[in-house]
């Protein structure tokens, strides 16, 4: 038992208090490891798809078919008070061939705002492994943007979507 002016603990309640501090700590670091640091910028690479390939390998074409999609690119600003300026948003085809400059001039985006571009389904020169290079910076370090593309190809008989999402990299 351990004694304190007023206060009386005993070994077993001292030991729950030290744990519940032990717990409540490393609760508090997992949740700082999980949030994004801030930055004040970055270079984003954008998995993108004009077109997937499915089925069996025709015997006279020796490919397999082809379903071209539409993508909607969505540069989201999660930062609740910073804005954010998109300075280039650069498409690739597969063979990595800069086909074009999305953005003639940088756009910013005010918090909590978001930027779209659109790559139409009749757009199939980027390929099954096209992408875009999306830069941005910040005046100060804020919460970085969720980027992500949403992928479509909606018929009558059937809808086909998926989303690929952003990773930051390393430009040299």
């Amino acid at each position: 038992m351990m004694k304190m002016k007023g206060f009386v603990m005993t070994t077993t309640a001292l030991r729950q208090f030290v744990f519940g501090l032990c717990l409540l700590g490393s609760t508090a670091i997992v949740l700082a490891q999980d949030l994004p640091p801030l930055s004040s910028g970055q270079s984003l690479y954008l998995p993108i798809y004009s077109h997937l390939y499915h089925g069996d390998i025709h015997p006279k074409t020796g490919k397999p078919s082809e379903t071209l999609v539409s993508t909607h690119v969505s540069i989201r600003n999660t930062d609740p008070k910073g804005v954010l300026k998109i300075v280039s948003a650069r498409y690739y085809n597969t063979d990595g061939k800069l086909l074009r400059e999305y953005l003639p001039a940088p756009r910013t985006i005010p918090p909590l705002g978001t930027y779209e571009l659109y790559v139409p389904r009749t757009d199939s020169s980027g390929g099954s492994g096209a992408n875009f290079i999306i830069e941005w910076t910040a005046e100060k370090a804020i919460n970085p943007p969720i980027v992500e593309a949403l992928h479509a190809d909606i018929r009558e008989a059937r809808t086909l979507l998926f989303v690929t999402t952003a990773q930051p990299i390393q430009v040299r």
